[in-house]
């Protein structure tokens, strides 16, 4: 465990508060920049904390929205949400990881639906990656959901198509390490997910990762067909940038945060912030879910 992991769950919802008023001091006085600029405003949640504490279970009792359902991007599965699992759960939280089939987005909407209909009350959804594609095309009548969580997630818009999203941001350094395979799905090179998409945790610990990979069809990238209302026009969302990712381009994901009207903070971590900072990550949700009604 590095030396820095050496604050409270407690201080890191401050740091998250503290870094979403500076993100509307700097809308406001108009020094936060957009992709297109590239001279981002960093709100950053620096410092890492102690994983090793005892939770309080009062976090859900506090709140209304006591149901989060989680949801993997590409070149990962559920698994990866562990950490963060776990401390939802211990502050009281009834946490659903989906495991989605990442043949096409229709297909993996359709799962993401599911579980959220058989959530028993007001839920928060978080999807990370390629996973805030899947919660955007919930659209309009996402069951149960009060709030959104995105987590170096794509966000796409109406009238938008993964195609041209995909193509239009900029193409990130860990796009060299994914290996089409001959039927039709895309993958990570091992080496690339130490490498690439999660060179902030131990290296046996991403060769694992890389191991238990779910790929995604390659239609899912390319799929030119456009986004309809996006869910996160009609629920509170949050975003969590991660500052060192080399898998989305932070720029881009500033500018998605931005036009989504997203509460937004952000962490210096890899692309896989659950996996990294599952500490920061996991009080964005809860803060969501406390402030969703």
């Amino acid at each position: 465990m590095r030396a820095e992991r050496n604050i409270t769950r407690r201080q890191s919802l401050k740091y998250i508060a503290t870094g979403i008023v500076t993100v509307g001091a700097a809308v406001a006085t108009g020094t936060y920049y957009s992709l297109i600029s590239h001279s981002p405003m960093q709100v950053s949640t620096q410092a890492t904390v102690d994983q090793t504490m005892t939770p309080t279970k009062s976090a859900a009792s506090a709140s209304a929205t006591r149901n989060v359902v989680l949801v993997h991007g590409a070149f990962a599965d559920g698994s990866s949400w562990s950490k963060v699992i776990g401390l939802l759960q211990k502050d009281g939280y009834n946490v659903t990881a989906v495991q989605t089939p990442m043949a096409s987005l229709a297909d993996d909407i359709s799962r993401v639906r599911r579980v959220l209909s058989m959530q028993d009350g007001p839920t928060i959804v978080a999807g990370h990656s390629f996973g805030g594609t899947v919660i955007t095309g919930l659209g309009s009548d996402a069951p149960n959901v009060v709030g959104i969580v995105f987590i170096a997630a794509f966000a796409p818009e109406k009238g938008e198509s993964m195609k041209a999203l995909s193509s239009t941001l900029p193409q990130p350094p860990g796009s060299v390490a994914i290996r089409p395979d001959p039927y039709g799905y895309l993958w990570l090179d091992p080496e690339g997910v130490v490498k690439y998409f999660a060179p902030d945790i131990d290296p046996d610990e991403a060769r694992i990762l890389a191991a238990v990979q779910k790929p995604i069809a390659a239609s899912e990238i390319s799929d030119d067909t456009p986004f309809g209302d996006p869910a996160w026009k009609f629920v509170p969302s949050w975003y969590q940038v991660s500052e060192d990712d080399m898998m989305i381009s932070p720029d881009a994901e500033r500018f998605m945060a931005s036009r989504v009207n997203a509460t937004t903070t952000s962490v210096k971590s890899s692309h896989v912030a659950m996996i990294s900072h599952p500490n920061e990550t996991a009080a964005l949700i809860e803060l969501a879910a406390n402030q969703s009604k």
